[in-house]
């Protein structure tokens, strides 16, 4: 198995009133929209919750072939979720992704997974250099023994993870722009405002037509 991706759902923000996965965005569940993008890319899909209940929710609205982690790291930090997720993954390469990103590129992943042969990760980075190790490709063995070594010294931050990896090419985000001119790969959904906003954004944009 040559690919896998991750995607980490561990918890809901309290700021809806219902799980943050299940929320509809242009006619389907949040969580759909990026597991559908990344089905197309990988050999296997497997989505790290915080609990049984939220993996049965969200098995209900996802493909049967997705398989899921249950590890309650809601209080331990992330990186304990990411462990979780390398841990299973069977994929040389494994993509890291967020479950409310809803406009993930599948054109941005395929390049990230095409540059990570033989490298650590591919992380894109900006000019100011703040690092998106969420929306990142890795090479599962190495990220798995990183992400072990940074919690046996108590780290939760995946940053912590990524420090420990050896051979790490970071992408500019200039080059993405070529592939997704807006950068909405990395948007993610937090509030019921962005997902307003993730409801616009995700509606095609109107041609103008002469009048006649």
């Amino acid at each position: 198995m040559d690919r896998s991706a991750i995607i980490l759902a561990g918890g809901s923000s309290a700021k809806f009133d219902s799980d943050q996965g299940i929320l509809e965005l242009n006619g389907k569940p949040l969580i759909s929209h990026v597991v559908e993008v990344v089905s197309g890319l990988v050999d296997e899909v497997i989505v790290v919750t915080s609990s049984q209940e939220r993996s049965d929710l969200y098995a209900e609205v996802l493909s049967p072939e997705v398989k899921f982690v249950v590890n309650d790291y809601g209080s331990k930090g992330t990186l304990v979720g990411v462990l979780a997720g390398f841990e299973v993954a069977k994929g040389e390469y494994s993509a890291l992704l967020p479950f409310d990103s809803p406009f993930v590129s599948q054109e941005v992943m395929s390049l990230l997974f095409d540059c990570c042969i033989g490298k650590a990760a591919v992380i894109p980075r900006s000019t100011d250099m703040e690092c998106q190790p969420l929306h990142a490709v890795y090479n599962t063995k190495q990220a798995l023994q990183a992400a072990q070594e940074a919690l046996e010294e108590n780290e939760s931050d995946v940053q912590a993870m990524v420090e420990k990896l050896r051979g790490v090419r970071y992408m500019s985000l200039m080059v993405i722009e070529q592939l997704d001119p807006d950068l909405k790969t990395f948007f993610t959904v937090k509030t019921p405002f962005e997902l307003k906003q993730a409801a616009v954004m995700g509606k095609p944009r109107k041609t103008s037509k002469t009048k006649r």
